[in-house]
């Protein structure tokens, strides 16, 4: 195999390598941003819960009150509180979740089950960096072998078509 084709290979192993780090990295970003969000609604919530139980309301009461007021603003301060409460139920559930999964299902959870706001709120910030976990290295390692492999299987695949039946120059006997 020709030294130029084993050069481009390694390189674009290396590319492919820092490429499929950034999956543990980007779920590492996504689980920190999670847990703001999660600390952000309680903090709500609780000033909500508060001023509930001030007015002598329990949360489902004071969202009931809410919601059903004939003021369409208040109606929909109350829709917009349960929606917090609900929201805050399944972002801890996920979290949880991702907390008991192992290196890899967190990537996968974070992809399946993630909240899109979230994500959304990591991709526009987010900033490439190299994990040194298990889960970074592993990665990187799949990455430069699925690249670095894949284009050397590639090549040779695409020699052997190019390449012709060697015609038998022996002697014709008569």
């Amino acid at each position: 195999m020709p030294r130029i084709t084993r050069i481009i290979a390694f390189g674009l192993g290396l590319c492919g390598g820092i490429v499929a780090s950034q999956g543990p990295e980007f779920a590492q970003q996504y689980r920190q941003r999670l847990g703001g969000a999660i600390d952000e609604l309680r903090q709500v919530i609780a000033r909500f819960d508060s001023d509930a139980q001030a007015s002598g309301e329990t949360q489902a009461s004071a969202i009931a009150r809410l919601r059903s007021n004939a003021d369409d603003f208040v109606g929909r301060q109350g829709a917009a509180m349960q929606a917090n409460v609900e929201r805050l139920g399944n972002l801890e559930a996920h979290r949880t979740s991702m907390m008991q999964a192992g290196p890899f299902a967190r990537v996968a959870l974070m992809v399946r089950d993630g909240d899109r706001d979230v994500m959304e709120a990591v991709y526009r910030d987010f900033e490439p960096a190299l994990p040194v976990t298990e889960e970074g290295m592993l990665s990187t390692a799949v990455g430069f072998i699925a690249m670095w492999g894949g284009l050397l299987l590639l090549t040779g695949f695409v020699r052997s078509l190019w390449r012709r039946p060697r015609s038998h120059r022996g002697a014709v006997r008569a």
